[in-house]
């Protein structure tokens, strides 16, 4: 039976991207890997919280695929990840990551 598929990040929609890191990195304790103005990646323990700007990218969840390339073409990001989107049957966002 091949692994189970790793969830990578949360990615929560909100509407300041440096008033939302400076509430979260307060009350919690995690540390920022990237921000921009229209996105963050925060670092929990066990977890990734990406903090988003929904008219720039979708609230979603990210998961870690082997075979990401057989869910579309992969588009590569500014932090050098590469993913493709799709949606679920309730027409939440998903995004497929490669194991790069």
């Amino acid at each position: 039976m091949p692994p189970l598929d790793a969830l990578h990040h949360v990615a929560v929609s909100v509407k300041d991207i440096n008033q939302a890191v400076d509430w979260y990195t307060r009350t919690f304790q995690c540390k920022v890997s990237y921000q921009d103005a229209t996105w963050a990646m925060l670092e929990f323990a066990n977890l990734k919280v990406a903090l988003v700007i929904p008219e720039q990218h979708p609230p979603h969840l990210a998961f870690v695929h082997p075979e990401a390339e057989k869910f579309g073409p992969l588009k590569p990001h500014r932090d050098g990840t590469r993913s493709v989107y799709l949606h679920d049957p309730a027409g939440n966002s998903i995004e497929i990551m490669a194991q790069d």
